[in-house]
C-alpha cells in the first residue's frame, strides 16, 4: 500500500460525490470507472465503497433507489442531493487548498 492510496482513501466520499454529480450510478459502475480513470492503479474495496455509501446516506448527501433492470439482479442506484452537491464543492475547495499548501512545502 503506497502513500498515494492512503491519501486517496481519505477522500473516498468526495470521489463518490464527484461521480454522482455527473450521473446517478451504482457501486460496481463507480468502482469500474475509478479503476478505468486511474488506469487500474486504484480500486476501492467493496466494504470501503458500501461503508462510504452508508455514511453519505446518513449525512443526506445521497439517496438510493432500486433500478428497473429487465434482466439480471436489481441494482441499487445512488443519486446526489442538493446538500451533497454543497458538501462536494466544500470538500473540493478543501482539497485544492491542501494540495496548494503541499505543493509549496515540497518545492
Amino acid at each position: 500500500m503506497s502513500i498515494t492510496s492512503d491519501i486517496i482513501r481519505g477522500h473516498t466520499e468526495t470521489i463518490i460525490l464527484a461521480h454522482l454529480i455527473k450521473q446517478d450510478s451504482y457501486g460496481y459502475q463507480i468502482n469500474k470507472d475509478i479503476m478505468e480513470t486511474t488506469n487500474h492503479t486504484y480500486e476501492l474495496k467493496e466494504a470501503t465503497l458500501y461503508s462510504a455509501f452508508r455514511r453519505l446516506e446518513q449525512a443526506e448527501y445521497i439517496v438510493s433507489y432500486w433500478g428497473n433492470e429487465g434482466t439480471g439482479a436489481r441494482r441499487r442506484y445512488y443519486s446526489i442531493t442538493d446538500k451533497g452537491r454543497k458538501a462536494y464543492e466544500e470538500q473540493k475547495r478543501d482539497w485544492e487548498s491542501a494540495k496548494a499548501m503541499i505543493d509549496k512545502l515540497l518545492q
